[in-house]
């Protein structure tokens, strides 16, 4: 089966972890969840990724809130949960598309696309994966920030053509 997953060091992974150990700063529970859902350890990633909106909530700062979100929505791709995460993935483009949080956006709408991917919605995928390059391009991304996104173009364009 494609993937469009990240491959990982899950030994550097466990090390990192190990050096975040019990913070509990919004930095640090958000870098947690990105490195136990990449590890694969997601009912932890789930649990410190509510923890993380609900910090990110409190401190007040909507950006942060929605970043938070993100996170926490990735994790339920990974554990299967693709209607959840698609609602949650597109609640947070149309709020990033109405503060005009750019780099929010393009990060929620290649989330998004990930997740029509594997759930084999192809062209729904393809759509979200060149919006999120017309995105990074209108920020003025370099190309290795763009690599991710034309590879996910191409892979899918591929298997829509196959």
């Amino acid at each position: 089966m494609t993937t469009l997953r990240e491959k990982v060091d899950l030994r550097a992974i466990g090390e990192r972890l190990e050096e975040l150990g019990k913070l509990r700063s919004l930095s640090a529970l958000n870098e947690k969840v990105v490195l136990l859902r990449l590890g694969g350890q997601l009912d932890e990633a789930f649990t410190v990724a509510n923890e993380a909106v609900r910090q990110a909530r409190f401190s007040g700062d909507r950006e942060q809130a929605l970043g938070a979100r993100i996170r926490r929505a990735q994790v339920q791709q990974y554990q299967g949960k693709y209607a959840a995460a698609l609602q949650e993935l597109s609640l947070c483009v149309e709020e990033a598309q109405t503060h005009e949080w750019g780099a929010l956006e393009a990060t929620a709408t290649l989330s998004r696309g990930k997740v029509h991917f594997e759930t084999q919605e192809y062209a729904e995928a393809l759509t979200d994966f060149k919006a999120t390059v017309f995105l990074l391009e209108r920020q003025g991304a370099s190309i290795d920030q763009l690599e991710s996104s034309l590879v996910a173009v191409a892979v899918t364009e591929s298997l829509l053509s196959a």
